[in-house]
């Protein structure tokens, strides 16, 4: 076994393994860290060395963990993020000279009302910030903000554990779209309307109904379903050729789909509207730069909600 003594191991090895491990790729974490691929190749290996594993395996063009490297990661992220609050306890964190990236977790849909406007604000007052946005599913969500895989999600109201913070940000009301030449497109959309048309639910689950099923079903109504798809955008296009309904929040509806081509309709039943919620993990709260974030991500979500509704009443 080599020797390991922590007075004699350079900790930036560990800030390479942890974007190593995130990234599955050295040419990807070099270039999130801002070296060359040839000096994160070194720091790798040095790593190797000093651990006497090989920690990463490659595979095609991923560099898959081995069991080591597993077990290494979650302890690792957590004294790496205390490093970092450390250090920002004391000097605060200023935007502008900031070097770091925030990994969102946000559904389909979201992300095109959210990172637009997000991304034009970093890249005035933040230019060194990056933002990587996945979609995690949601059993898996807890987990993720607690290993730090995820800084920061947006998503309906889930049950979480008392270590994640949660805030609710917003109502969206729903509403359905058609295509502008549908048949029901002339006139209001009535219940029986709604229920005799058939509809293309939006889910990443294979089964199982969506949260307006769930509603419709309070009241005794079950609607005929015609498509089920995975992503809001392939829905609207669907919509668009066929005649096809698609129910969805009121805030997508605005940024997806535009009236040339399509007519949205008051959904014509009174259902709670689909609530809105920021998660992160209770070890992130006091962050300097995770304050800043959530700010700024609130901040950017009602100007998106504010601007539909200028748009909607113009």
């Amino acid at each position: 076994m080599h020797e390991t003594n922590l007075a004699r191991l350079d900790l930036n090895l560990f800030v390479v393994f942890e974007a190593i491990y995130r990234e599955g790729s050295i040419s990807r974490a070099a270039r999130q860290l801002n070296l060359t691929q040839p000096a994160v190749s070194h720091a790798l290996a040095r790593l190797r060395e000093r651990l006497d594993d090989a920690l990463f395996v490659r595979r095609g063009n991923q560099m898959v963990p081995t069991a080591r490297a597993r077990a290494l990661a979650d302890p690792v992220r957590e004294a790496l993020a205390g490093l970092q609050h450390c250090l920002e306890a004391d000097v605060g964190f200023a935007p502008q000279a900031a070097q770091r990236t925030f990994v969102l977790g946000l559904r389909d849909g979201l992300e095109a009302c959210v990172l637009p406007p997000l991304i034009q604000y970093l890249h005035a007052e933040a230019p060194g910030v990056d933002v990587q946005s996945v979609m995690v599913a949601r059993r898996d969500l807890a987990h993720e903000l607690a290993s730090g895989r995820v800084d920061l999600a947006l998503d309906v109201q889930l049950p979480m554990g008392n270590d994640i913070e949660q805030h609710k940000l917003l109502d969206a009301g729903l509403v359905v779209v058609m295509r502008h030449d549908h048949p029901l497109a002339g006139s209001p959309l009535t219940m029986d309307g709604y229920l005799a048309a058939r509809h293309v639910l939006v889910s990443s689950r294979r089964r199982g109904p969506g949260l307006e099923d769930f509603g419709l079903g309070q009241y005794g109504y079950r609607r005929e379903l015609g498509l089920r798809c995975q992503h809001y955008q392939a829905a609207l296009e669907v919509v668009a050729q066929t005649d096809l309904l698609v129910t969805l929040p009121d805030m997508l509806a605005q940024r997806l789909a535009p009236a040339q081509r399509f007519v949205s309709r008051a959904l014509p039943l009174a259902l709670p509207g689909m609530g809105l919620y920021l998660y992160w993990h209770r070890d992130q709260h006091a962050d300097a730069g995770h304050v800043w974030l959530r700010e700024n991500f609130i901040n950017t979500l009602h100007r998106v909600q504010d601007n539909g509704r200028s748009h909607g009443n113009a």
